[in-house]
């Protein structure tokens, strides 16, 4: 079974930094990509970062580029967020997600993922 496993979050000052991980497991496709989608209370799911597993592509969102780094190691089939000089508004809920959609997976549509981890909280705060 496709699991996904998110570790990392937790509550810091603005300025500071977190660095989250993903741990992917059960998936035998050969190409794909991982997401990092946050969500904000009430709102819908949206997409910040997402690398491929063949070639490392990346993307990000506007908000964070220039603060946030995605990598991927895939001797241990993980994926990492490196998030910098944190805003406040980045607190949100994260969740990693899967997709074998290659073609739109740099969409960042939550739609185009097919497995998702539990969410890890993420809080800027003084």
């Amino acid at each position: 079974q496709v699991q996904l496993v998110e570790s990392g979050g937790g509550s810091v000052q603005p300025g500071g930094s977190l660095r989250l991980s993903c741990a992917v497991s059960g998936f035998t496709m050969e190409r794909y990509y991982i997401g990092w989608f946050r969500q904000f209370p009430g709102k819908e799911r949206e997409g910040v970062s997402c690398i491929s597993n063949f070639d490392g592509r990346t993307k990000y969102v506007d908000s964070v580029k220039g603060r946030f780094t995605i990598s991927r190691d895939n001797a241990k089939n993980t994926v990492y967020l490196q998030m910098n000089s944190l805003k406040p508004e980045d607190t949100a809920v994260y969740y990693c997600a899967v997709t074998t959609q290659i073609t739109t997976a740099q969409d960042m549509g939550a739609w185009e993922y097919d497995y998702w981890g539990q969410g890890t909280q993420v809080t800027v705060s003084s």
